[in-house]
């Protein structure tokens, strides 16, 4: 959602902010970024997301469902010139050494390892500014190249279907290679937060406000941000800054409707149902983030990092947390308590690890994202073993009627399918038995539609949404001929 550029506008407002008369001359110098050249730096990076989505089952006060990682990175800068660096990170998914909690409640674990199967890459080189923000991705052509043959090469030599994502991604990729950093190593976004290219002179305690527009599909959205230096430490020879961030709450309100009119769309009995206020609060979305920095006063790097993004909209909050720790510093900054808990309220995950040689273009659609938020009541199983997936049969299910309807919420077309009552009785026992689960809607072999079964669906009804209209009037059509069917399934 966030473009990658904005941190290096975020520093080359902050840089004219701390230039400013208004920093004392006596103030703390932290100088500009130099790091050694050659030399191998190892990282302990500790991931967590907590998702809420209480409302939407109508139990208020639940706890929010959880996944965490916990990983090893390696960094070196192979070269500096005054235009930039190239630097190489080793990557790795292996939990390291003297976590909390047992190995299996770090599911992005699982799902990293198979990003870096999926990219067929354990190293990522990277051109970047001076201040080490990423700029250029080596290897590109490569990692695309395997990622369509992956895709070609599915499940039985199956190439996957178009509507899968898997091209998308690949497209997203070719039209913007940083999507790579930010699915392999954001780590070094986060890093060069705290890094400046030139010596910076600041006070303890007087804080900076800058600001800037994002662009959330199509939305410029203003963002405020406010630097602080927080203390000094002599000994350690480090500083602590804290930078504050928040969205325009009335343009992220609006720049998040589509999402909030598709979920209501996922969730429609429960949305039939809601109050004038509870829709209202539906329509409110906001979006901060919090991070403090421990920088060196030697070479003004990064030495450590803690993160917390909170997401709020369509009564769902996403918070995430990123704690960066080079390791032959000591931390100094307090870990929140999701990273080191022993016990979590976690989802129940059931992630095959993804083959070297072919792969199934349900796993690369994962990615190295965390775990997608519950579809289902929590305390169900979101995926289930290869035996329960076949022991659910596909149905063909026969269509009363099919029209283009016009959603209140969204004002975006729709296409709005009712079944025959025998065809509403038989989507009502498949939509019961793979619930959390994800399945896939076909018409005339073409597959339409893969959504997570959040809920059953007890009418008969069926509604298409974010599709173009004309596609949606050529699919209205195909439905209206007498004893169209559809066929609904679980996603192979």
């Amino acid at each position: 959602m966030t473009s990658p550029h904005w941190k290096r506008f975020v520093w080359f407002c902050l840089c004219l902010t701390l230039s400013h008369p208004a920093w004392s001359a006596g103030g703390v110098t932290i100088p500009g970024y130099a790091p050694a050249t050659g030399v191998e730096r190892s990282y302990r990076v500790q991931k967590a997301t907590e998702t809420d989505m209480s409302f939407w089952f109508d139990k208020s006060g639940a706890p929010p469902v959880t996944a965490r990682g916990a990983f090893r990175q390696a960094m070196t800068v192979l070269s500096r010139d005054e235009d930039g660096m190239r630097i190489r990170w080793s990557l790795s998914a292996d939990l390291p050494e003297g976590i909390a909690g047992l190995a299996d409640s770090y599911q992005m674990n699982l799902l990293y390892r198979n990003s870096l199967t999926a990219y067929d890459t354990a190293t990522l080189e990277l051109e970047t500014d001076l201040n080490g923000n990423p700029r250029n991705v080596s290897g590109v052509d490569q990692i695309v190249a395997h990622m369509r043959a992956m895709a070609a090469n599915g499940p039985g030599g199956v190439p996957a279907a178009p509507q899968s994502g898997v091209y998308d991604i690949i497209a997203k990729l070719e039209a913007n290679p940083l999507q790579i950093v930010a699915a392999l190593v954001p780590e070094a976004q986060l890093l060069a937060t705290g890094q400046s290219y030139k010596d910076e002179t600041m006070d303890i305690g007087p804080a900076s406000a800058t600001s800037r527009d994002e662009d959330y599909g199509g939305v410029s959205v203003p963002v405020t941000s406010t630097w602080t230096l927080e203390s000094t430490d002599a000994t350690a020879h480090t500083a602590t800054l804290s930078l504050s961030e928040e969205a325009d709450a009335s343009a992220f309100s609006q720049s998040q409707q589509p999402a909030i009119a598709n979920l209501m769309t996922g969730f429609a009995e429960r949305a039939k149902n809601l109050t004038a206020d509870q829709l209202a609060f539906l329509k409110r979305a906001s979006k901060s983030r919090s991070v403090e920095l421990v920088v060196s006063l030697d070479d003004g790097s990064t030495l450590e990092a803690s993160e917390i993004v909170t997401v709020e909209a369509g009564g769902t909050r996403l918070r995430t947390y990123t704690h960066i720790q080079r390791e032959d510093m000591p931390a100094s900054l307090l870990l929140p308590a999701v990273l080191t808990a022993k016990d979590l309220q976690a989802p129940d995950l059931h992630i095959e690890p993804l083959p070297s040689a072919k792969a199934g273009p349900g796993i690369l659609d994962e990615l190295s994202t965390p775990p997608a938020p519950p579809t289902a009541p929590q305390e169900a199983a979101i995926a289930a073993d290869n035996d329960g997936a076949k022991a659910i049969a596909p149905v063909s299910l026969e269509v009363k009627s099919a029209e283009i309807t016009l959603s209140p919420v969204s004002y975006d077309h729709g296409l709005n399918i009712v079944l025959t009552p025998e065809s509403a009785a038989t989507f009502r026992d498949f939509t019961q038995a793979v619930l959390g689960r994800q399945t896939q809607m076909l018409i005339n072999d073409k597959v339409v539609m893969e959504p997570w079964m959040r809920e059953p669906i007890m009418d008969g009804r069926i509604v298409l949404a974010g599709t173009d209209r004309k596609d949606l009037e050529a699919m209205a059509e195909q439905l209206r001929v007498p004893g169209a069917k559809i066929l609904v399934r679980l996603r192979p």
